[in-house]
Parts: structure tokens; C-alpha cells; sequence
């Protein structure tokens, strides 16, 4: 199932039973009550069965626009430095953890590209609000700064895998890279227009948050694109295609095959 909502209901695949050397001591394992994944040696061909989840793309939108709109609001003075230890709990307590959780369920969902993103940023804003609960108020690090910048590069990475299939994921993540990077600056070099530049940045991706938290949660709620996301290639067929060719890769991927 896919994090953004798109994916198969619980379904049995029937898939060729592996080589001989991976079916030695093969053993049937049941699937219990609560419809966990299990799988099941039976003659010539191994069961998969696959477990839905609800997606976890509304709440990490919505957890991302409150971490950016804080942070936001810190870097344009609308908060005082005296601010940064509460809004450091905010963010350790409130939208760290947030983050962390929907790309583990991401990874349930078999959704590799939002859970790193997820995780990714996840971790960002609690090393940020240790960093804002253990400095002084107002204060910079140039070990900050290169955290900021090297972040900036994977998500840049992230963001333009994204963009072609998945725009608006692309685009919060490109628009986040230019945010990281300029963040990473003011904290090496200091600047307070850089810093300014960096928050205000922060108002596009808030928008951005909030639309796409709410499009996918009312996609997930009535079942139907009701905003539209602009969906593409795998993403669109992910949602709107046939479910056999969904789950056909099923046997090939990590927790299925022997490797990573």
C-alpha cells in the first residue's frame, strides 16, 4: 500500500516458490489474528499476504507545516529569542515525532520515497530543537551549518526524484532544500537578510503543508482525489490502476527477498 493513500487491500499474491537454495528448511508461517504479514511454503508456489495500513501523508504534512511555521516565525523576529527554548520543546515533543511516525508507517506501506523524506525531516527538527534548547538564544554554530547544508543536498536529491511522479511532494522538498541551504548559511556566515530569506521561504512550504495534509486526508477519508495532487506514472497507477500489476514486483521487494 502506498503512504499517500493509494494501494492494495489486504490480498493473497501467488507468486513463483524460490530456487532450491532458498526453499531448504522452508517452514509455513500462519498468519495470526490481526492480519499481520505471514507467508506460507504450499506446493510450488509461496503466499504473500499484504496488510493495509491508513496512509501517514496528512499527518506528516500537517507536522511539517507546524515545525516550518515556528521556525518561520523564530528566524523573522515574529517570536523573540527568548522564545527558542519553548518552541524547541514544540518541536522535540510535537512535530519531531510526528515525522519519525508517519515514515515508519511509510515503510509499512511499502512506500520508500515518502518514508526517508518523512524520517529524514523527522530528525532534522529534533536535532534542531536540541541545538535551540542547549544554545543560548540567538547564538550560532557552524556545526549547524553544515548539518543545514549537507541536508540540503539529500533532500535535494529526494526532491528531484519526486517531481516527476509525485509534484507536490517534489516541490515541498525542492522549496525545503532552498530553506536548508539558507539556514546552513546564516549559520556559518551569519547575515540577518539570509536568515529573513530562510523564513520567509518558510510561508510557500506552510501552504504547500497545509493543502497537501489536507488532500490526502480527504483522499483517504472518501476514498477519491478531491483535491488534486497531480498525481503521475507509478503514482497515478498506484491509485488508479489495476491491483494485480501493483503487487506483480511484490516477491522482488526488501522483506521479501533475501537481501536489502
Amino acid at each position: 500500500m502506498s503512504a499517500d493513500g493509494a494501494g492494495p487491500t489486504r490480498t493473497d499474491e501467488q507468486v513463483p516458490k524460490p530456487g532450491p537454495a532458498h526453499a531448504r528448511g522452508a517452514q509455513t508461517a500462519e498468519t495470526g489474528g490481526s492480519g499481520s504479514l505471514g507467508v506460507g511454503v504450499a506446493g510450488d508456489h509461496l503466499r504473500i499476504v499484504l496488510r493495509p495500513v491508513a496512509s501517514s501523508a496528512p499527518v506528516a504534512f500537517y507536522a511539517f507545516g507546524a515545525g516550518t511555521i515556528l521556525y518561520s516565525a523564530l528566524q523573522l523576529q515574529w517570536l523573540s529569542a527568548q522564545q527558542s527554548k519553548p518552541l524547541a520543546i514544540i518541536l522535540l515533543a510535537f512535530v519531531g515525532p510526528l515525522e519519525i511516525m508517519a515514515g515508519l508507517v511509510a515503510y509499512a506501506a511499502r512506500d520508500a520515497g515518502v518514508a526517508t523524506a518523512m524520517l529524514i525531516f523527522g530528525a532534522v527538527w529534533i536535532a534542531l530543537g536540541l541545538e535551540l534548547y542547549t544554545s543560548p538564544p540567538g547564538s550560532r554554530s557552524t556545526a549547524v551549518g553544515m548539518f543545514m547544508l549537507t541536508i540540503a543536498a539529500a533532500v535535494l536529491m529526494i526532491g528531484t526524484g519526486a517531481i516527476v511522479a509525485r509534484p507536490l511532494l517534489g516541490l515541498l522538498a525542492l522549496l525545503a532544500t532552498a530553506r536548508f541551504a539558507l539556514s546552513g548559511w546564516y549559520e556559518l556566515y551569519g547575515g540577518v537578510n539570509v536568515e529573513h530569506a530562510s523564513g520567509w521561504l518558510g510561508i510557500p512550504i506552510i501552504a504547500i503543508s497545509l493543502y497537501g495534509g489536507t488532500a490526502f486526508l480527504l483522499e483517504e477519508t472518501m476514498r477519491k482525489q478531491v483535491l488534486p495532487i497531480g498525481r503521475r506514472r507509478g503514482a497515478a497507477a498506484a491509485l488508479e490502476g489495476d491491483l494485480s500489476r501493483q503487487i506483480e514486483p511484490v516477491a522482488r521487494e526488501a522483506g521479501v527477498r533475501h537481501l536489502l
